[in-house]
């Protein structure tokens, strides 16, 4: 028998369009991992939401392979280490692996390559970033050139199906129990709200099948909260339970404004190239200017900051997002942008505060995707909102008829009616439950736009 080869899995959790897993099992046995590296990605290690999704696919992804006659292999340790580890035990020489693009995984390959004959594959996004580029063949920044380049790529190949079969060696290494790794939330079990998702990949495409119904409705519905109007593809998708070119063919005739999903996308291939260019782009401020700006400090921040978290700013469709966020893992595509642009504008607190929140909150917390989104909304990002365009909270509750959606996370304002829920101070009928308001809307401009100037 000839040596097996490790198939190495980290945001790539699927057996169909899985590149990797195709070489290999052309190659010889093949060994399938996963490894558990919170020491590569230090202050960016998974939150509790990714943790509590990545067991629950770990699961399914073990389950898949058991059927195609295969294991899935459980390590925990730093990536290199383990798989020279393995590698050792097992008399394997090569490793297959997607490609990955957080400044952590960029190491650790670069440290696997050291020992070992690492075949890194593309296949995560719809074209490899960094490849798609300017004129002059330098990188974008500016999101609308970039996505008009990738359009000349598209479509990307099609997908590939599941392997017929996965050799599997004659002896297998041993491995941890996914339950010994306490990646499931105990004391309390805050995750009782994320049953409505079914982790791995065949709640993926079930997710997909669903959305493929209303895809021609993209553009509208994904801005009503009340409706859910969103994919909710993105943490299938942060976890490679199912390939972007996947999504992209199965919706690409959905028809309708199809064609605004096909650009969210293009979004992610987008965030990957950012992060690809500055590395440090979930902790530094893309333009340096706005290391001058004067974020607010002091006690009253961290009270602020704590109500922003609970959902208790007294702004219902703020709170509404907030909530929808700690309990289900997840918060509504407009309601992220409103929620967002309150905590650094409104309340004047440091993006980072926000992205740091998200990560850890978040089920479909992607570097590359929460950094740009927060510097985007912040106006610091290379390709951003400026500062100064704040958005109203208010209006855009009610103007993205946000009611249902309220009353639905905010139950102490479910009885009022659709005119008066969006802003019960001015309404003056507030339930004696619900908090006023942590500070009005023109004064929180007044204070971010003296802000800016200062910066400036």
């Amino acid at each position: 028998m000839p040596d097996p080869v490790i198939v190495w899995f980290r945001r790539d959790l699927r057996l169909a369009d899985q590149p990797a897993l195709a070489a290999a099992c052309e190659d010889g046995p093949v060994i399938p991992v996963y490894i558990l590296d919170d020491d590569a990605p230090k202050h960016h290690a998974m939150g509790g939401a990714s943790r509590w999704w990545l067991h629950h696919s770990l699961e399914s992804l073990a389950a898949d392979l058991k059927h195609k006659g295969s294991r899935l292999i459980l390590r925990r340790g730093k990536s290199a280490e383990v798989l020279a580890k393995l590698a050792e035990e097992t008399g394997a020489a090569r490793v297959h692996c997607i490609r990955h693009y957080e400044p952590w995984w960029r190491n650790a390959e670069r440290a696997v390559a050291k020992s070992l004959e690492l075949c890194c594959h593309d296949g995560n996004y719809l074209a490899r970033p960094g490849s798609v580029t300017t004129g002059s063949g330098k990188p974008f920044r500016i999101y609308t050139p970039f996505w008009r380049a990738l359009r000349q790529h598209m479509p990307p190949p099609h997908p590939t199906p599941r392997p017929r079969s996965i050799p599997a060696p004659a002896k297998w290494p041993t491995s941890d129990k996914l339950a010994d790794w306490s990646l499931l939330p105990t004391k309390p079990d805050w995750a009782g709200g994320f049953a409505e998702w079914q982790p791995g990949e065949a709640g993926a495409h079930k997710r997909l099948d669903a959305f493929r119904r209303h895809a021609d409705a993209y553009d509208a519905e994904r801005n009503l909260p009340s409706i859910e109007g969103s994919s909710r593809l993105s943490p299938h998708l942060h976890f490679g339970e199912i390939s972007a070119a996947q999504a992209w063919h199965r919706t690409e005739d959905a028809g309708g404004s199809v064609d605004t999903f096909l650009s969210e996308l293009a979004w992610r291939d987008f965030a990957q190239n950012v992060i690809l260019q500055f590395p440090d782009y979930a902790t530094k401020n893309a333009r340096e200017s706005f290391d001058k700006l004067p974020w607010r400090g002091g006690k009253g921040v961290a009270a602020d900051l704590r109500a922003w978290q609970r959902g208790q700013t007294g702004y219902p469709i703020v709170d509404a997002g907030m909530r929808q966020l700690w309990t289900t893992g997840w918060m509504h595509n407009r309601v992220r942008m409103i929620t967002a642009s309150f905590l650094i504008k409104h309340l004047l607190i440091d993006w980072r505060e926000g992205e740091r929140w998200f990560w850890d909150c978040l089920v479909d917390a992607d570097y590359g995707s929460n950094a740009v989104n927060w510097q985007w909304t912040a106006g610091s990002g290379v390709d951003s909102n400026m500062f100064v365009r704040i958005m109203a909270p208010l209006t855009q509750s009610a103007k993205f008829d946000a009611a249902d959606y309220i009353r639905e996370w905010v139950p102490e304002l479910k009885a009022l009616g659709d005119a008066a829920i969006h802003d019960p101070d001015e309404a003056g009928c507030r339930p004696r439950d619900y908090p006023a308001k942590i500070i009005g809307h023109r004064e929180a401009r007044e204070r971010a736009l003296a802000a800016a100037k200062q910066m400036k």
